[in-house]
Formats: structure tokens, C-alpha cells, sequence
């Protein structure tokens, strides 16, 4: 119950893409240990002064009293006002860092100094300072151990400036996630035996007949690069890859059975995601068969993230 008041209390009600501006009941305020020793200093510096009647003393401590509560304002005002949107999340690999992009805007004439992001203790701090009118991407960094879904976790906003003597915070948690592919396991292509279309004409995949270049595109291994041909362009940054027609063209068929059957499920699903990627570096046409799900043959970058995503999601 008390997990449940605490993520209602954090978390911006919103679409996930309309920002959150920070308002005085959002900022919190407390000493650092900084501030909690200066006050103790104060204390022991008004001591002296009431006991030795010095006025030099009194106005002392009071001066540097009155420091440190201009220093609290301007710590709260460093947050007062700061606008926060969620960000675009891009997909990972179990055992990398997924990213979630926090975008901060100051829309105030005055600079936004010390600026630190946390989203646990485990995870180390974005800091970022935004001048007037600026708006900034931070990107908060989470370790992904497992794949499917990771939602990011509260976040903590905070700034000691000017003085280190306070230290004023505020909690986000707006509805974000990543997709967290599973984490590939090198190993040999399957045989190519699962589909095979003789004779079939494939263009510029097939590898019986010469028929001319083509300009390298960015997806083609450096392997395929016709260095002579590229050379003869002169000053062109254009590299040339050579393109074939006419040969018999197979598609593969990554199927779960092909796997081993002493592995696991998780194993298993991480052979498949080591095919998938494999099959896409060399521009292969491949489908995927799971389960009680398949995915149709098809090629690009555009069918290994819809493979992986079946993957990352994929109950046994």
C-alpha cells in the first residue's frame, strides 16, 4: 500500500508526452552535511559572541546566517520552473545499458547550473547545465540484465548550487520503457536446406553472373567493396560493390526446433537472436518460427528488429 501512495505521489500524470514544469509543492529542500556543520559552526561562533559580548561576533554570524538562506533560495529557484519531457527510447541488448532520454528546458532568462539526474544509487549521476533558453537531452542510463519490457525507475533531480549548503530535489517517474532484445548468441548460421527456390532470379543477391556495380550501401560488408573499380572514380567518396544475377537464391528459416534440444528456453532464444542478427549482416532473406508464432520471410534491417521484438517478447 505504501509502494502504491509513493507511485502515485511520483509520478506525473500525463500522456507520456506532454512535459512537467516544476512547481514549489514538487521541489524539496533539506542541509547537506555541508550545511548541517556550517549551522553548527553558527551556533558555536554565537555561543562566543553572547558570552564575550562581542558585537563584532553577533554581526558575524548573522551575516553569514543571512549567506546561507540567500544560498537556500537560490538553490530552490535553480529548480523552480524547469520543464521535463520524456524523451525516444531506442531498443537494447540484454547486458547493455538502455538509455531513456529525459529532455530539460529552461524557459527563464537565468542560467540553470549543477543540474544531476539518479535513477538509483546503483547507476551513476547525469549532470548537465543549461544556459537561459536552452533545452538538453540527458540520457539516464540502466543496466538491462534481462530482455522484454524495462520501465524506467524513479529518477531524482537535484542541485546543491550555489553553495553546497543545501541540497533541493525533486522525484520524476514519468511512463517510459524500452524494449530490451535478448542478448545474441554467436553461433553458425542453420543449414540452408529449410527453403530452397532454384533457379529462382534474385536481382543483385544471386552469385553466378557478373552484371555490373552498384554503389556500396550502408548495410553491404566492406568484404564486398570493389576496391579497383571504386579506385578508378578518383576524387568520388562513392565505393562500388558488385552486383550478380542469375544464381539460384535460398531463404532461411530460423526455426526454434532447429535449436539444440538439451538447452534452455532462454538458450535457445538466444541462438535464434544470434541467427536473426547474423542472417541480417549478410543481407539474407529469412523467416522466424516460434511457437505458435512465425514471422514471414522477408530482409533488412526492418525484419531483424521485427524478429528480435518477437523474440524479446516470446513466453515459452
Amino acid at each position: 500500500m505504501f509502494e502504491e501512495l509513493k507511485r502515485r505521489l511520483f509520478r506525473w500524470q500525463s500522456d507520456g508526452i506532454a512535459p512537467l514544469k516544476l512547481s514549489q509543492r514538487r521541489i524539496y529542500i533539506l542541509p547537506t552535511r555541508a550545511g548541517l556543520l556550517f549551522a553548527v559552526m553558527l551556533l558555536a561562533m554565537l555561543t562566543g559572541a553572547i558570552n564575550y559580548n562581542l558585537a563584532l561576533g553577533h554581526a558575524l554570524v548573522f551575516l553569514l546566517f543571512g549567506l546561507a538562506m540567500s544560498g537556500l533560495v537560490h538553490t530552490f529557484r535553480n529548480l523552480y520552473g524547469l520543464s521535463i519531457a520524456p524523451g525516444r527510447c531506442i531498443p537494447c541488448y540484454a547486458g547493455e545499458q538502455a538509455i531513456f532520454p529525459l529532455l530539460l528546458a529552461n524557459d527563464s532568462d537565468r542560467p540553470r547550473p549543477t543540474l544531476r539526474l539518479r535513477a538509483n544509487k546503483a547507476n551513476e549521476a547525469a549532470q548537465c547545465s543549461l544556459a537561459p533558453h536552452e533545452t538538453r537531452s540527458v540520457q539516464i542510463g540502466i543496466q538491462a540484465t534481462h530482455r522484454g519490457w524495462l520501465a524506467l525507475p524513479r529518477v531524482r533531480l537535484e542541485t546543491v548550487y550555489p553553495l553546497g549548503l543545501f541540497v533541493a530535489w525533486s522525484y520524476l517517474q514519468p511512463e517510459m520503457r524500452v524494449l530490451v532484445y535478448p542478448r545474441p548468441e554467436i553461433t553458425p548460421l542453420p543449414p540452408e536446406a529449410a527453403i530452397h527456390a532454384a533457379g529462382e532470379y534474385r536481382g543483385d543477391v544471386g552469385q553466378e553472373d557478373f552484371s555490373g556495380f552498384r554503389p556500396r550501401q550502408p548495410a553491404d560488408p566492406l568484404r564486398h567493396v570493389a576496391w579497383k573499380a571504386s579506385a578508378r572514380l578518383g576524387g568520388s567518396d562513392t565505393l562500388l560493390v558488385k552486383q550478380f544475377s542469375g544464381g539460384a537464391a535460398s531463404d532461411l528459416c530460423l526455426d526454434w526446433l532447429a535449436t539444440p534440444d538439451h538447452a534452455s528456453a532462454e538458450q535457445r532464444i538466444a541462438w535464434l537472436a544470434g541467427w536473426v542478427v547474423a542472417a541480417a549482416a549478410e543481407r539474407r532473406r529469412f523467416s522466424l518460427r516460434l511457437p505458435g508464432h512465425e514471422i514471414p520471410t522477408d530482409e533488412g534491417d526492418g525484419q531483424m528488429h521485427r524478429c528480435l521484438e518477437a523474440l524479446a517478447l516470446f513466453e515459452p
